[in-house]
């Protein structure tokens, strides 16, 4: 069949449009972009086109992870309510989180898990998270890694996520790996 001839057919069809593939010199529909074609002849069908999990379950995000440092031992030497109070002092600074354009994934009980559109915002974050921990009296470690990430629900996962928190072992510091 001639191009001609498939341009004629989809013209004398109402809502066709014609495609031609360059990658794809014959009609036999398993040669060339599959998943493409697939998707071509679904969005023809249905009027629209589904977008695979694994296509949507994965962004790219810069990942900030944030501890306290030494939190058991802190927390059995002050007692119960007192490293209560400590924590809820803790949560309180997470608004820093929005603060900065974050999305907060989620609280560890001593430190928290977040994402950023972008490594500026996140180091900035980062920053801003531990001088005002400072001033409550508490040393903190974030790390921060750039990748994609796996959507689960209302939390994430993925090797970016296990990066950042590998990346924010030592005390003190905050250590960047984009």
């Amino acid at each position: 069949m001639s191009i001609e001839n498939g341009q004629f057919l989809a013209s004398q069809i109402p809502g066709a449009q014609f495609l031609c593939y360059a990658d794809c010199n014959d009609h036999l529909i398993f040669a060339g972009d599959r998943p493409r074609l697939c998707g071509d002849i679904e969005e023809f069908v249905t009027g629209h086109r589904v977008v695979t999990a694994l296509d949507s379950d994965r962004v790219l995000v810069t990942v900030l992870f944030a501890d306290i440092v030494d939190s058991t031992r802190r927390a059995a030497e002050m007692g119960d309510q007192a490293w209560r109070r400590v924590l809820d002092e803790h949560d309180q600074t997470a608004h820093i989180v929005m603060q900065h354009r974050g999305k907060l994934v989620k609280t560890t009980g001593d430190g928290f898990l977040a994402t950023f559109d972008g490594p500026g915002r996140a180091i900035r974050c980062a920053l801003a998270f531990e001088a005002a921990t400072r001033r409550l009296g508490l040393p903190v470690r974030a790390g921060l890694h750039t990748g994609e990430i796996e959507l689960r629900g209302g939390d994430i996962g993925g090797i970016a996520v296990h990066a950042a928190a590998q990346t924010g072992i030592k005390p003190y510091f905050l250590h960047l790996v984009l």
